[in-house]
């Protein structure tokens, strides 16, 4: 994976039943190389009631492999790959490669 997708970045998600879909990143699991983007690969959760909740059919995010994702291009939103660059002042920041601006805030 090599930081080429963090948490809080826009992705795009290229093969499987969500193919297509966007989201933002909102977990990372980087030793299974997983990722939890909001609003993809959705499941149901049959939840039995507690003294803390009411208890139903839940829905709710499960992971997805990164390979399956690509960061969107700030630009325009496409789908791009992930370079890095040295900045003048010595930062390293992640560039996308479709339109060369960069990802980082």
């Amino acid at each position: 994976m090599a930081n080429k997708i963090k948490k809080g970045d826009t992705v795009v998600v290229l093969t499987g039943k969500d193919k297509g879909k966007s989201g933002e990143v909102l977990r990372l699991d980087p030793r299974e190389n997983r990722a939890v983007v909001q609003g993809v690969n959705v499941v149901k959760r049959h939840q039995r009631p507690s003294m803390q909740s009411q208890g139903g059919i839940e829905e709710k995010e499960a992971p997805i492999h990164v390979s399956n994702l690509a960061v969107s291009d700030p630009k325009d939103g496409k789908p791009t790959r992930v370079g890095f660059q040295m900045l003048d002042d010595g930062r390293k920041v992640r560039v996308a490669r479709r339109s060369g601006e960069t990802i980082d805030r």
